[in-house]
């Protein structure tokens, strides 16, 4: 299989798993024409539970990595990943916002900035749902245990009067009905990942790189888990399919793709 042709220049996609999903899904929706890879990390998913020095993707990568890859490769634009806790506290009724999210996220230093930036005036309830990103990652949407674990989370949210949930890890909007049937039609859920498909578009048009209309629009998808895993769940979180590869890392590198 032939690589893109460089002129090309896809939009690279990095999570933890099927997570990154959501925002590939946003930016497709806003950027049809732009060629995109997408590397799920799927053999060591989760990353929420990990400390952060072994963390380089999704939210919980954006808390623990960003800066430093930011360094590491100025000739690259990143766009990461943070809660959307900001729009949350400007808009809370009741001053009440709860928060779900992994818990390398809540321990990094980019949500702990964000909180103390835009939430000083809000009450912020935090759940780290065990157990969501293994449900999500096998397909159990809707499956009685993935309706319990939301439950636990966010009953005892409800009753402290929230009126806003904000999603701080990328598997999480993939579940938003669920999460709608529980909180009810007068709860906001916040989706962060158009937000990051809008910021997308502004890195690109701002460096020139953006595709014309006739681009390409090519997708390509690679796991460091079952790549048949992966694609029996693009069309259903996607809506979209394209070619799996599996790659393996060894050590700090990534080896070719197998097959």
């Amino acid at each position: 299989m032939s690589a893109p042709a460089a002129k090309e220049r896809p939009i690279g996609v990095f999570d933890s798993g099927v997570g990154g999903l959501s925002v590939l899904r946003a930016i497709r929706a806003q950027m049809p024409h732009e060629a995109v890879v997408y590397f799920g990390d799927q053999g060591h998913v989760p990353y929420g539970p990990r400390p952060l020095e072994q963390v380089v993707a999704c939210n919980t990568a954006s808390a623990a990595a960003l800066h430093f890859l930011r360094h590491k490769f100025p000739a690259l634009s990143f766009v990461g990943m943070e809660p959307a806790v900001k729009p949350a506290a400007e808009t809370t009724r009741t001053g009440v916002v709860g928060v779900l999210a992994t818990p390398a996220t809540f321990q990094g230093a980019l949500y702990a900035s964000v909180v103390e930036r835009f939430a000083a005036n809000v009450t912020l309830l935090q759940s780290t749902c065990p157990g969501l990103v293994q449900q999500i990652e096998a397909g159990e949407l809707d499956a009685p245990a993935t309706r319990s674990i939301l439950e636990q989370a966010l009953r005892p949210m409800l009753e402290r009067g929230i009126d806003t949930v904000v999603l701080g890890c990328t598997h999480y909007p993939f579940v938003i009905p669920l999460i709608q049937s529980i909180v009810g039609a007068e709860v906001r859920v916040i989706d962060p990942a158009p937000a990051v498909a809008r910021q997308v578009a502004r890195v690109l048009d701002g460096s020139g790189g953006g595709a014309a209309a006739g681009g390409s629009g090519t997708l390509r998808f690679f796991t460091s888990g079952d790549p048949a895993a992966l694609a029996r769940l693009l069309p259903r979180l996607l809506g979209d399919s394209g070619p799996v590869q599996r790659v393996a890392w060894e050590g700090y590198k990534i080896k070719p793709p197998q097959g």
